[in-house]
């Protein structure tokens, strides 16, 4: 899942992205309201957390206006601040969920897994597609009773594909929503990612998981 920080403290916003990055979020990070209200409304995130007490615009202000705009985001409110009127102003205003400096990056790691289950509208923890299982809480991945070990950035990969089964994402969704970076049309990082995957989901004799449209992308299949 990608999620857009929006921290000005550079110390907090390194804690913060190396605990999601380590639970497997793919975290774009900005210091300023203005890039983060660009951001979250230009490109594709999953959810994002906006610190309350920013340099130029506060993360009230960008709330308000996101709102406004009808960008459905879910949003977690950072803040440093213990006062009743800030949270329930930012509860008002449209945001999900708030944390009140300092926290656990667990507790950070389980809200926002929690509001990622409640704006999907499942309370889904396992993707499954044919006998292949992905857990999201414990990072395990199984094929009928064979565990596969995986990397980081190889379960992000699979994760993305296994919660769209049938549909075909382009090297540059891919690219964005698993590196956190636009696609290189110049290199095959993608590929090849893809490739070192299947080896480890498809051993000989499994049936084929991932299709390769040409000329387009990948894609999970979809089993009846």
């Amino acid at each position: 899942m990608r999620i857009l920080v929006v921290e000005d403290q550079p110390q907090i916003a390194g804690f913060i992205q190396s605990g999601l990055e380590e639970a497997g979020f793919v975290v774009k990070l900005c210091r300023t309201g203005e890039e983060g209200f660009d951001l979250a409304t230009s490109e594709s995130f999953d959810a994002m957390l906006l610190d309350i007490m920013l340099p130029g615009r506060d993360g009230l202000s960008i709330l308000r206006s996101l709102r406004e705009r009808r960008v459905t985001l879910p949003i977690i409110l950072l803040t440093a601040r213990n006062e009743l009127n800030e949270r329930v102003e930012g509860l008002n205003l449209g945001a999900d969920d708030y944390l009140t400096k300092p926290f656990f990056v667990e507790e950070l790691v389980a809200r926002l897994q929690a509001l990622l289950r409640r704006s999907s509208g499942t309370a889904l923890t396992v993707l499954q597609v044919d006998d292949l299982t992905l857990d999201l809480i414990r990072h395990e991945a199984k094929r009928g009773d064979r565990e596969i070990e995986l990397s980081q950035r190889e379960f992000a990969l699979l994760e993305y594909l296994m919660r769209s089964p049938g549909r075909v994402f382009s090297r540059s969704q891919i690219c964005e929503h698993v590196w956190n970076t636009h696609f290189d049309t110049g290199t095959n990082m993608v590929d090849v990612a893809v490739t070192r995957l299947r080896k480890k989901i498809e051993a000989p004799g499994e049936p084929k998981l991932i299709d390769t449209v040409r000329g387009v992308g990948y894609r999970m299949k979809e089993v009846p």
